[in-house]
């Protein structure tokens, strides 16, 4: 959620630190800020705020001596937004100075205890018991004092610390939440995640859970929690810096939408094979899945809705009963989940505190876990049975679009996978699911290629305050992400429900100038949706109907229409979804809001 860069070497600290943490501006935050070791003391800057402020304070870094160094965006969860919360935090004695992310569920407990041994705090926040349990436990070996500290905190952490009697080196420590490792010639980095550092060096170690690293300039150790040393693998980033820049695009969230043909295209080509779907990634055997009587899918956001649209998929191609979950509630529900189970786990950052939680009590339970991911090697990739990577290549906004495309993609793909195993799709089937496959880019290709006029009818609505977003059947799972993706960068209230539910309370909130959107798509309901168009029409509703081209009698019913092109059924989410994200995008926009980080919210949740 928050993000961590770090930096040893010869060159001034403070302008790599503040322009990596402009990198990551994208996970969400509320304050940021800087440390460095000038060889004898710490020098700290920090304030609430954009990352802006933080430059003007500093003239970007350049006022702040040192070669070494720390830096944090603080996204706010113990402590209300301020300078005094913001990291890095510093012990009492100012022997250690700390940047986290994550949460450690027992700091009231450590602090109290801290503070009746008579440490004093200056923040409310449940990192600065990090520092301060450092130093109170400091026995004259740093590396050694962590090892010890580690075990007392509950939680996950991803953790940046500096001593300041050892000006040559940065420790970095995870336990739950990502931490990279950038190698570079005479210098290294620390970051949470790749754009951080991407212009500085492709070349990075993934720290795994309970592991150590030891940071200097001229080379790096990493230790598990025994004091072993730890042999890594070099992994090289593939993707250019260019990928992570908005080349030209007003804002990331634009560009992402405009990258979905692309993104889905490399998530199918590679799979696709003298016209059969190929999954050799996964270990999953075709006896296994014939063995499996029940799909569990756990997810959260915009992952979750993709398994919500997977259900109707699974359940309508395989035949198998399947439960979707959000991924905070599934641990806590006791789910009945054996080893005849499958287990499907989303998310696009492969860090997603909940899900990867979710994923092991499933594992716990027996059953097999399967992830889709779009980045490899990260945790939720790394603890899974079996994992199918989406290839969309870097996103950056919060609002997920690409990702999302792809996810889809990948659900294709698996159900006519397993649908074949199972002898549930026929020959002709199986060919025309495949060509519509194929086909998707460039049809969504089409559908970007009017752009302009989605952006106009979003000029009409833009000034609504409720929205309603309705559908039946496949519809209706794709209207949730329709409507999570308005109401989280416009901030418009907007909610989704089942059209047949509206009659049994909903109803009663629509009145004269409520904009209602309509996803009509699914032909076999498509007479039952518009009788739902014509309920909410006659309390006074202006109603944008989103259907197929050849069903151009949609717009008889409806008051506006954007019209998408015909597919086959299983795959009308990866249509439909394209103008929605372009409605909230621009509705958005002519709001003046702030797009690519819209308040409250981080990219990657990597706290439950």
């Amino acid at each position: 959620m928050c993000g961590i860069v770090g930096y040893i070497g010869d060159k001034q600290a403070a302008p790599i630190l503040i322009d990596g943490l402009e990198k990551l501006k994208y996970r969400g935050y509320d304050s940021a800020g800087v440390c460095t070791n000038d060889g004898e003391k710490f020098i700290v800057e920090k304030e609430k705020g954009k990352i802006e402020v933080l430059q003007q304070m500093t003239g970007k870094g350049k006022k702040i001596a040192g070669t070494v160094g720390i830096g944090h965006t603080r996204w706010a969860t113990h402590g209300k937004p301020s300078k005094e919360n913001a990291h890095p935090h510093i012990s009492q004695s100012e022997s250690f100075a700390v940047v986290h992310n994550g949460i450690i569920e027992n700091y009231m407990e450590l602090k109290s205890e801290l503070i009746r041994k008579g440490v004093k705090f200056v923040s409310a926040t449940d990192t600065e018991v990090v520092a301060q349990l450092l130093e109170y436990h400091y026995n004259g070996d740093v590396l050694d004092t962590i090892t010890k500290v580690m075990p007392m905190l509950k939680g996950s952490y991803a953790l940046g610390i500096m001593y300041r009697e050892m000006p040559d080196e940065i420790i970095a420590v995870r336990k739950g939440s990502p931490l990279i490792i950038g190698i570079g010639e005479d210098e290294n980095y620390l970051a949470s995640d790749v754009p951080a550092i991407l212009d500085k060096t492709k070349n990075i170690y993934r720290l795994d859970n309970g592991e150590i690293a030891v940071i200097k300039r001229d080379g790096i150790v990493v230790y598990d929690l025994s004091g072993n040393v730890v042999e890594k693998t070099v992994e090289t980033i593939t993707w250019s810096v260019d990928a992570a820049k908005k080349d030209g695009y007003e804002h990331f969230m634009l560009k992402e939408i405009m990258e979905q043909p692309k993104a889905v295209h490399d998530t199918i080509i590679e799979r696709i094979k003298d016209g059969r779907v190929v999954l050799d990634e996964i270990r999953l055997t075709p006896e296994q899945i014939r063995n499996f009587d029940k799909i569990n899918i756990v997810a959260c956001g915009s992952a979750y809705h993709v398994g919500v649209v997977a259900k109707y998929i699974f359940e309508k191609i395989l035949r198998k009963p399947v439960e979707v979950d959000v991924a905070s509630e599934f641990k806590y529900r006791d789910p009945i989940v054996d080893e005849k189970t499958l287990t499907i786990v989303i998310s696009q950052s492969g860090e997603t505190a909940d899900t990867k939680e979710a994923m092991k009590e499933a594992q716990r339970k027996g059953s097999y876990a399967i992830a889709i991911v779009n980045v490899v090697g990260s945790a939720i990739a790394v603890e899974a049975d079996d994992v199918i990577y989406t290839l969309a290549g870097p996103e950056i906004a919060v609002a997920t679009t690409k990702a999302y495309s792809a996810q889809l993609a990948v659900i294709y793909l698996m159900a006519i996978y397993f649908g074949d195993i199972l002898g549930k799709i026929c020959k002709e089937d199986y060919k025309n699911y495949v060509s519509e496959l194929l086909a998707l880019p460039e049809k969504i290709t089409d559908i970007l290629d009017r752009i302009e006029d989605i952006k106009n009818t979003a000029s009409k609505l833009f000034a609504r305050k409720d929205v309603f977003f309705i559908g039946r059947n496949i519809d209706h799972a794709l209207s949730l992400e329709g409507s999570l993706k308005l109401k989280e960068i416009s901030y418009i209230h907007s909610e989704a429900y089942a059209a047949g539910e509206l009659k049994h309370g909903t109803i009663s909130l629509i009145e004269k100038g409520t904009l209602v959107i309509a996803l009509a798509t699914y032909e076999d309901l498509h007479e039952k949706i518009c009788s739902n168009i014509e309920e909410v029409q006659s309390r006074g509703a202006y109603v944008l109907g989103i259907g197929c081209e050849n069903r151009q009698h949609l717009s008889h019913s409806a008051d506006s229409t954007i019209f998408i092109p015909k597919t086959c059924d299983m795959m009308l989410p990866s249509l439909a979804v394209v103008p929605m994200q372009i409605l909230a995008y621009y509705i958005a926009r002519f709001k003046g809001c702030e797009i690519d980080t819209p308040r409250n919210l981080a990219k990657s949740v990597t706290v439950e």
